[in-house]
């Protein structure tokens, strides 16, 4: 799960506002709003063969959470999309790669808080990296975490924002349990996500997965529930306990990073026989198919 150099990104450029830069000479403002208060949005994409997957959904996501927060200016989609292909292109990349794309609210006139203090913005960041899948498909371990996820009458996670630091402080008690991720509930005791994934379990035939209250609108989550009924398979929204966790037949994360990867312990228990189980396999067959003739064409 620890994540490697790849020689490949040596020499990456960075776009920032537009400008290609060595990811050795790219900087942002120390008065940047993610800087100084991790005020910001983002979203990650992975690139198949010159397409990127559910490309409008992310980018209506993106100005979505950049309207809730208030941005004076949002860029367009098209300009968004102009600069990924620019990105591609100068780092000759095609296949096989994530792009993390982050909009920040712009630069301060001095630090502080204030929205009012900004005088420049917003600043685009266009990061392109080559990077597989990051999960191993043969099997996650989780580790259910101390820390919570907050509701919306606290942070409504609805805003994909970059102040990520409860999903670090839970991933920090993963790494020290020797686990892959941590699982994270909400206030209530139920289950969240985990620190960077939707999560989903099988119970008998039916698949079910956690209700938008302490999890973001996932991309990838949305995809799994429309092939649910696409393909008649029984599935449920519904509040989730750790208990329904232990005794599930399978269970699954999905995310963008990592498409579906299989879940096989959690906190030391195995789930179901231990293996990747028939639902995943047949949900990830049919979202790779998905993914083969829905890819939206960014480069030519």
């Amino acid at each position: 799960m620890l994540q490697k150099f790849n020689e490949k990104n040596r020499d990456l450029l960075v776009n920032i506002n537009g400008k290609l830069l060595h990811r050795d000479e790219a900087g942002i403002s120390p008065f940047d709003s993610a800087v100084q208060g991790g005020d910001a949005v983002w979203e990650g994409l992975r690139v198949y063969d010159g397409k990127i997957f559910r490309l409008a959904k992310h980018l209506e996501r993106l100005r979505s959470s950049a309207l809730a927060l208030a941005f004076a200016e949002i860029p367009s989609a098209k300009s968004i999309t102009a600069e990924i292909k620019r990105t591609l292109e100068a780092n000759d990349m095609r296949d096989n790669a994530h792009i993390r794309l982050t909009l920040t609210r712009g630069v301060k006139l001095t630090s502080g808080m204030d929205p009012r203090l900004n005088t420049a913005g917003p600043t685009l960041i266009v990061l392109a990296e080559h990077k597989a899948p990051v999960y191993d498909k043969s099997g996650l371990s989780l580790i259910t975490s101390s820390v919570r996820r907050p509701s919306p009458d606290v942070l409504d996670p609805k805003i994909h924002h970059c102040n990520l630091i409860q999903s670090i402080l839970a991933k920090i008690e993963a790494n020290h349990a020797g686990a892959d991720d941590a699982l994270m509930l909400d206030s209530r005791g139920f289950v969240a996500e985990t620190n960077a994934t939707h999560l989903f379990i099988v119970d008998g035939d039916t698949v079910i997965t956690s209700r938008l209250v302490a999890c973001p609108e996932g991309i990838t989550r949305e995809v799994v529930l429309g092939l649910c009924r696409d393909n008649d398979i029984p599935h449920e929204v519904r509040d989730l306990s750790l208990t329904e966790v232990y005794r599930a037949g399978e269970m699954f994360c999905t995310g963008t990073m990592g498409e579906l990867a299989p879940v096989t312990q959690v906190d030391g228990r195995p789930i179901g026989a231990g293996t990747t189980g028939p639902m995943t396999r047949r949900l990830a067959k049919r979202f790779d198919a998905c993914v083969a003739a829905e890819a939206e064409p960014v480069l030519d």
